[in-house]
């Protein structure tokens, strides 16, 4: 029988024949009520997991270089995550409610077989991010070794993994190889470890940023000059400028996860448990893990003499060979509970749900652990500047849309009423025309094109006028709001809308 309750009332065929169709497993089945096991509080230690990372230390960091003042860079980080909290909040509830995978909850807009384009688009880009966490990662324990084994650093170069940018030895990728096993073997034995991993991590990640704190401040006899720095702006002008493409970037920090959030929320007892949970575990900790990376960094000035940035190059200069090890763990810890939940879900049940009669969740996670070994991330690290500034930040001008539709969708059309059933069935009410929805896609094109221009100006030499130039700065809001406003419009004239109320 499906698990949610909310079709307890169907006749035993009717069940029996979802089951046996091509768009179920028991992966991707919903989860009735009384089998959730996750309260506020792993909610929140979930987003404590996710948050504490290299990036957002780094967050403010831009910001900063761009001419603002500390306390302007933290502000601009928490409200970007009051905003992308909105989006994160409506698509969780569709999850806590009917117990639904982003794949299956992604059905009712963009089809039964439509929702492959939106979750597969979600999954290319975490596999992305999954290899070069792994790496990290990886690196950290490498560094943990070398201190016991300097030598290691001597063991051969692996050439067919090497290039102008990077050089990887056989200790390095050995290291790399021992932590994807950590990730894959934790995410293998499902859901509930992954809660376990982040609930013992989130406040131990919480006192070792306190930790760094103190010491940074102990070790400067305060934070150092970047505190008292005033901004760089002789206009306001100026500081406009700089305010909305770092607000863009910091919504589209988590533009990936405000779509797939009810992989997470279909284990919430209650929709007050993920809307507490999330706002308690992502508001507090991204402005409260910057605030570290600044304050920090300041200090690093008085300490090294120049500000130090990446905290991997700051473990580095410590001379306690025990306070390099507690870094190294903290640090591979903080990488093991953001990878887990933010870059190996999501992949994992697009995967899934686009073979579901031959994918298990457990199979998708393997494959999106050998993909990302696949685009080899120590070479995207080495040269961020083709990938990760370029293509994945590139994506938020495509997220935006696929979650105006989903929320437009779930709230404005359906005014929160999917037929469960209906979203395992085949030849359902929304298969629309031949398993597609004529409307999102209609939707998510046109509000896609207005950033193209924008996009090629960042990646190529093309000349482009400064009203697309600017318009991209905003790309995520604008793609966000077409699509919500045209799929409405579309749905509204269409004549297969769905089943919609």
């Amino acid at each position: 029988m499906i698990k949610g309750e909310i079709q307890s009332d169907l006749p035993t065929e009717e069940v029996a024949a979802i089951q046996a169709g091509p768009l179920y497993n028991d992966d991707l089945a919903p989860i009735a009520s009384g089998a959730r096991r996750w309260g506020t509080v792993d909610i929140a230690h979930l987003w404590v997991g996710m948050s504490v990372c290299i990036p957002t230390y780094m967050l403010a960091s831009s910001l900063i270089s761009g001419g603002m003042n500390w306390w302007q860079a933290i502000l601009t980080v928490a409200l970007g995550n009051l905003i992308v909290l909105i989006p994160m909040i409506l698509n969780g509830h569709a999850g806590t409610k009917y117990g639904i995978t982003f794949p299956v909850y992604a059905r009712a807009s963009f089809g039964v077989y439509g929702t492959h384009i939106a979750s597969v688009l979600r999954a290319i880009v975490a596999c992305g991010w999954f290899g070069i966490q792994t790496w990290i990662g990886g690196f950290a324990i490498y560094k943990l070794l070398l201190l016991q084994w300097p030598g290691l650093a001597d063991s051969a170069v692996i050439t067919a993994f090497s290039n102008e940018f990077i050089e990887v030895n056989i200790a390095q990728f050995l290291c790399f190889l021992a932590f994807w096993a950590v990730n894959v073997g934790i995410f293998w034995r499902g859901m509930e470890s992954i809660r376990i991993v982040e609930n013992l991590g989130a406040p131990l990640l919480i006192l070792l940023g306190l930790a760094l704190l103190i010491w940074a401040y102990v070790k400067a006899d305060g934070f150092g000059p970047m505190l008292g720095q005033p901004a760089q702006f002789e206009t306001p002008g100026e500081f406009w400028a700089v305010f909305f493409p770092g607000l863009t970037a910091m919504v589209g920090f988590w533009a990936t996860l405000s779509l797939n959030i009810p992989d997470f929320t279909r284990e919430a007892r209650s929709q007050k448990d993920q809307v507490l949970g999330q706002f308690l575990g992502l508001n507090t900790t991204m402005p409260f893990y910057a605030f570290i990376g600044v304050a920090v960094t300041s200090a690093t000035v008085v300490i090294f003499g120049e500000a130090i940035w990446d905290p991997v190059e700051l473990l580095s200069r410590f001379n306690s060979p025990v306070l390099m090890v507690v870094s190294m763990f903290a640090l591979t810890l903080a990488t093991l509970t953001t990878n887990l939940a933010a870059n190996v879900v999501a992949p994992s049940t697009a995967f899934s749900n686009f073979l579901p009669r031959h994918i298990s969740l457990r199979v998708g996670g393997v494959i999106t652990g050998i993909i990302g070994i696949l685009m080899m991330p120590w070479k995207l690290v080495a040269d961020p500047s083709g990938y990760i500034f370029t293509w994945l930040i590139g994506y938020s001008a495509l997220l935006g849309p696929i979650g105006g539709i989903l929320v437009c969708d779930y709230f404005v059309i359906h005014r929160t009423r999917y037929d469960l059933a209906g979203l395992y069935k085949d030849h359902g009410r929304y298969r629309y025309v031949g398993g597609y929805n004529p409307a999102a896609f209609l939707a998510l094109g046109i509000a896609i094109l207005p950033n193209i221009p924008g996009f090629l100006a960042r990646v190529t030499p093309l000349e482009v006028s400064a009203f697309f130039t600017n318009l991209y700065n905003y790309a995520w809001f604008t793609g966000f709001i077409l699509a919500f406003v045209i799929y409405w419009i579309a749905m509204k004239i269409m004549p297969n809308r769905g089943g919609a109320e």
